[in-house]
């Protein structure tokens, strides 16, 4: 139980109270329930695998993530790909810099 490629994997627990809930590392998160739709999952990469653990720290601390880097790298997939492993809903906004209080 102490083996970290164990602990960084994604695992879905029933606790004492009959709650499910997921766990990644040291950080857990409530399952949200919230149906996303019958899609396609990503492919794990490692550095998918980062992302995930990095963003699941931050929500379990309340806090969120902003993933940055070069286009078509797939930092929105990511994020809506752990939103749908955790059940709960995710919304992208669109920050570039077209986009004005207009639009």
């Amino acid at each position: 139980e102490t083996d970290f490629s164990w602990l960084s994997q994604m695992r879905y627990y029933y606790d004492e109270g009959e709650r499910l809930v997921t766990r990644m590392i040291n950080s857990m998160l409530a399952y949200g329930f919230e149906y996303l739709g019958n899609s396609f999952r990503l492919v794990i990469t490692p550095l998918t695998d980062r992302c995930y653990r990095t963003l699941f720290g931050a929500l379990h601390l309340h806090l969120g993530g902003a993933p940055e880097g070069p286009a078509g790298t797939g930092k929105t997939e990511t994020v809506k790909d752990l939103a749908k492993a955790v059940a709960k809903q995710c919304v992208v906004f669109n920050c570039s810099d077209g986009l004005d209080y207009i639009a």
